[in-house]
């Protein structure tokens, strides 16, 4: 039975509307799951909303609301109407407040019960409901927590706790023997550290509110919001459900996740408690958690806590979407932090989208009406332009295999730039004013439509909706669904059909209004 390539977001917080952090992870994920979909396997691909915890139940308080109606009128109106809007192909959306999701997180809690990894203590300690986290004294600025700049509250309570002090040498050893399990090299010198600094066991319940799914033995605690939230990456999918049924054959087929797209900021909780919590449990680990650095605006990370969160329509009304899934992963390494600049975003859009994409798109597409009747003509090999082909397709998809997602566009774009130059060198302009070298320039107008083929197929997983447009401007549809198309073929040269119609359609990516 063939692994399914399982990719996961964060699960994300809904005390609030989604800003274009939260965007920027998720349509990160997209670009993956798209690019190994091209690859031709066979992938799930999971976001969702975390809607349990003390910050869920005090920003429902707030707006004089029951915290379930509260989750389901964002989730409603601003979550998954977002994911559409951003052409997100995710192949489930997991709630935590979902009964599929409850029943499981009691079975697994109880389950670590049952084996001793679980007991009753009393805490005493700093805790941080923004981040529904316990904090250390390390962890705070002048007592306020360093990622929201808030006061910390000390609590008292009897709690249960788990025994994640008990995994500390076998994680600090899974991450010596795959050092790929947690990236980038920053990301996982920062969880040995951590590791290595001494682990405390951790308090899994709370008792002085009730929002949260009930501990399954001792129904006046509720489970830790973080505790839960995990468990979504695999009760999605069916963790503990009979071997034999659908979903125990989906479990087996899926688990463990490939990739685990995080925030810096809540690594910890992906890289050390989870991997604890499924050693716990008897479960292989996930095989990467990858966190991507912050998005930063006016050298401040992205936070609607901090008045920093910028709306992802703000930006996709003025550039469109595409050039925002572009934008995002072209101009930040990620891994790395990044600000996002108006300017520079301006600058990109129209240097590499309209200029170098666009425009090459619409003047080809306007020379073969012009000198080939509208038709893709007969099919010619340019070797030099083959060869490049065939080592973008190399480096791109090594790229993207690494996450490396500004690399493999870069490839990409770098055999765009290579075509706009191939045809101001050959000038076919120029050419067909002698009626008796018009052969040369159909030569030349195939080269280009055959390279606009493989762009449409390579920019596809980044920029669906363009390279749609672009792949029927050309006559793609003679080969196929864009959607179908494969990636160890992109780089067989010849497979426009001539006679294809080609139609100049409403640029790629019009100039850009003033703002």
């Amino acid at each position: 039975m063939a692994k399914t390539f399982y990719v996961t977001t964060p699960i994300y917080y809904v005390n609030d509307a989604p800003h274009i952090g939260h965007a920027y992870t998720t349509v990160a994920g997209d670009v993956l799951t798209r690019w190994h979909r091209l690859r031709g396997d066979d992938v799930f691909y999971l976001t969702g909303t975390d809607e349990h915890g003390q910050k869920i139940l005090r920003t429902a308080e707030a707006n004089q609301s029951d915290p379930g109606q509260w989750c389901d009128r964002l989730v409603e109106s601003a979550w998954k109407p977002l994911w559409r809007e951003l052409d997100i192909a995710n192949d489930d959306f997991i709630r935590t407040t979902e009964p599929r999701h409850t029943e499981r997180v009691q079975r697994f809690l109880q389950g670590l019960m049952d084996k001793g990894f679980i007991y009753e203590g009393k805490y005493e300690g700093l805790y941080c409901v923004g981040c529904e986290e316990f904090k250390l004294e390390g962890d705070l600025l002048e007592g306020n927590c360093k990622i929201h700049s808030k006061p910390v509250e000390r609590l008292s309570e009897t709690n249960y706790f788990f025994k994640l002090s008990a995994f500390v040498k076998p994680l600090l050893e899974h991450y010596r023997k795959n050092p790929e399990a947690c990236s980038p090299d920053s990301a996982r010198n920062e969880v040995i550290s951590f590791l290595e600094g001494g682990v405390q066991d951790l308090s899994i319940s709370r008792s002085t509110f009730s929002w949260g799914i009930p501990v399954p033995w001792d129904k006046s605690q509720v489970v830790y919001v973080w505790f839960d939230a995990l468990l979504n990456y695999a009760t999605a999918v069916g963790l503990g459900e009979p071997s034999d049924s659908p979903l125990g054959k989906m479990f087996a087929k899926t688990w463990p996740a490939d990739v685990h797209l995080v925030g810096r900021d809540i690594l910890r909780f992906h890289a050390v408690i989870w991997p604890a919590m499924l050693m716990a449990a008897g479960l292989e680990v996930p095989k990467k958690v990858f966190a991507h650095g912050w998005l930063l605006v006016g050298g401040e990370k992205m936070s609607k806590s901090k008045l920093t969160g910028i709306a992802p329509s703000q930006i996709t009304s003025h550039f469109g979407l595409d050039a925002f899934r572009y934008y995002f992963l072209r101009a930040i390494p990620f891994g790395s932090d990044g600000s996002f600049s108006w300017e520079d975003m301006s600058a990109r859009y129209t240097s590499e989208l309209a200029n170098d994409f666009g425009n090459l798109a619409s003047r080809a597409a306007a020379m073969i009406e012009k000198y080939c009747d509208g038709k893709i003509p007969e099919v010619d090999r340019d070797e030099s332009l083959a060869t490049s082909l065939a080592e973008t397709v190399k480096i791109a998809d090594a790229a993207f295999g690494r996450l490396d997602f500004q690399s493999g566009i870069l490839a990409v774009m770098e055999f765009c730039k290579r075509i706009n130059g191939y045809l101001t060198e050959r000038e076919p302009w120029a050419i067909a004013k002698d009626a008796n070298r018009i052969g040369e320039v159909a030569k030349i107008l195939y080269n280009t439509a055959e390279s606009l083929r493989a762009l449409a197929i390579l920019l596809y997983p980044v920029m669906p909706g363009s390279c749609e447009k672009l792949w029927i401007s050309i006559g793609g549809r003679e080969l196929g669904e864009l959607s179908s198309q494969r990636l160890g073929n992109v780089a067989l040269w010849g497979q426009l059909k001539p006679g294809s119609i080609v139609t100049k359609g409403e640029a790629l990516f019009p100039r850009l209004e003033e703002k």
